[in-house]
């Protein structure tokens, strides 16, 4: 204790007695932080920008920069467009397929499901009339994997339209959002975060949304507008708790991208430089020893002393040279090291965007079939988390209730207790003989069922089972036996000892579900 310390406890023995504990506390706290290397703050952690805002205060002065900068990269970087291309064809593929359950009649599940084909499958259901919703799908992850986020807004229509469902999908860029919509709402109690408006509670109200791309030449004036939350679906990562708005997924790697074309850019440049000086002529005399360059509409020129001064090389030319004049050629650099960096360059790439080196750089060399299924199967969990946290839940969710609103108006009855059920696309098997075999074992032994199996395979159960029996029936009908078909075949290839009979059935009718 210190001269005051003692002095207070003299006169106010519990309040010296605080202040020493708080000290204690205090100088305890300091020691427990540097204890951490990465709490220092010396010379080592010099240029570190430790903030403690949260989300949202941090991505707010970034969001525009980072976006416009990305788009630039894809625009401009063969590496920037390839990896925004393998995270869309990966992650949405072929399409999230959409499956009708529910406790419902079977001639309502064969209705929508025929509203299925008709709407989501068609260009019906695109505002621009352009793909079908598994090509909407694509666009939604290629602008969030680029830009960060993406919108989806539901069009009402009329039924002069003549669509099978009153309800179109528009994609919409982040741009949309008027981000300075921010601060609390006057004589509401809620609140605004970069363009979404929230209630007093927190639960997500609706969108100011620009009439038009802010971007864009169209000569408007640009004024945005409160859209519903629910006419909107919002796509993007959440990357932490309170996030309101999605950063691009090239953020932790822009200047390594920028690095990388600026190295090749040099390396070219060193390359062609080096390529312009073919040869040096080296006198004893002061004169210029660089071979001046070739003019194909000037005849070469002869020097004071009557020799030819050399403008060009070309095959079996012969060339005299002074007295004590000696030729010597250039030695382009080596590249040797270029194409170590580029793959170390590459692999920081990669990791920072989630995919493996192979599919970003097209690069097999040096790959077996043991490495290649283990950056496969970790490749594999960055393509379920997108799918199964991003995709179905914030797009695939919305599209979904959308659906069964509009569908409910259309059949004319309840369809509360109808859901939609989505199956990501099939996954490339690397060794199906193996996989398959795995997979049979799985269900045999009760750790799986056919169901979820066949959705894991991409495929829809039921539409799958419908198939089977349609094939079956089609076989029985022709008196046709396949080797494939269990019911008269084993594995093998032999006949069972009891095949059963085939029992008369109707030709199928109806959809393709067999309802």
């Amino acid at each position: 204790m210190n001269l005051f310390d003692r002095a207070l406890a003299a006169v106010a023995p519990e309040m010296a007695e605080r202040r020493v504990r708080s000290r204690a506390r205090l100088a305890a706290l300091q020691g427990a932080t540097m204890a951490f290397d990465g709490a220092t703050r010396g010379r080592r952690a010099q240029g570190w920008r430790v903030v403690s805002t949260d989300a949202n205060a941090e991505n707010l002065p970034a969001l525009s920069r980072l976006r416009d900068v990305a788009r630039d990269m894809v625009r401009n970087n063969p590496h920037a467009a390839r990896g925004k291309a393998v995270l869309a064809n990966n992650i949405v593929g072929t399409g999230i397929i959409p499956s009708i359950a529910g406790n419902i009649p079977k001639t309502v599940k064969a209705k929508l499901f025929d509203l299925v084909k008709a709407h989501l499958d068609t260009t019906a259901c695109d505002a621009r009339g352009r793909t079908n919703f598994y090509g909407l799908q694509w666009l939604v992850m290629a602008t969030v994997a680029e830009s960060g986020e993406a919108l989806v807004r539901r069009r009402p229509r009329r039924a002069v339209d003549a669509l099978p469902l009153p309800f179109q999908l528009e994609v919409l860029e982040p741009d949309y959002i008027d981000s300075t919509k921010d601060g609390p709402v006057a004589n509401d109690g809620g609140y605004m975060v970069q363009g979404l408006q929230f209630d007093p509670i927190g639960r997500l109200v609706g969108y100011w949304l620009y009439t038009q791309h802010p971007g864009s030449y169209s000569g408007f004036a640009y004024e945005s507008r409160m859209v519903p939350a629910s006419e909107i679906a919002h796509v993007f990562r959440t990357d932490r708790p309170g996030q309101a708005r999605g950063v691009t997924w090239f953020a932790p790697v822009i200047l390594k991208m920028r690095d990388l074309a600026d190295y090749a850019d040099a390396q070219l440049v060193r390359q062609k430089v080096a390529a312009c000086f073919a040869a040096f002529i080296h006198s004893e005399e002061n004169v210029s020893t660089v071979m001046p360059a070739a003019d194909p509409n000037r005849a070469p020129q002869k020097d004071t002393g009557g020799i030819y001064q050399v403008e060009s090389l070309e095959p079996g030319m012969i060339q005299r040279l002074k007295p004590g004049e000696e030729v010597t050629f250039g030695t382009p650099p080596s590249v040797g090291e270029y194409a170590g960096y580029k793959a170390a360059e590459l692999r920081d790439i990669a990791v920072g965007l989630g995919v493996s080196y192979e599919v970003l750089s097209a690069d097999l060399t040096g790959v077996n079939f043991s490495s290649g299924r283990m950056g496969w199967l970790e490749f594999q969990r960055t393509i379920g988390t997108a799918q199964n946290f991003m995709l179905i839940p914030q797009l695939c969710g919305a599209v979904g209730r959308w659906f069964l609103d509009a569908a409910q108006l259309v059949i004319g009855r309840d369809l509360s207790a109808a859901v939609l059920l989505w199956t990501p696309p099939r996954r490339e098997m690397i060794n199906p003989k193996e996989e398959i075999a795995a997979s049979r074992d799985a269900i045999r032994s009760g750790l799986s069922s056919r169901s979820e199996e066949q959705r894991q395979k991409g495929f829809d159960p039921e539409d799958l089972d419908a198939e089977n029996a349609a094939d079956n029936q089609r076989a029985d009908k022709d008196g046709l036996i396949f080797d494939s078909d269990p019911r008269y075949r084993t594995a093998a290839g032999n006949a069972v000892t009891a095949a059963p009979a085939a029992a008369p059935v109707d030709p199928p009718t109806g959809d393709d579900n067999g309802q």
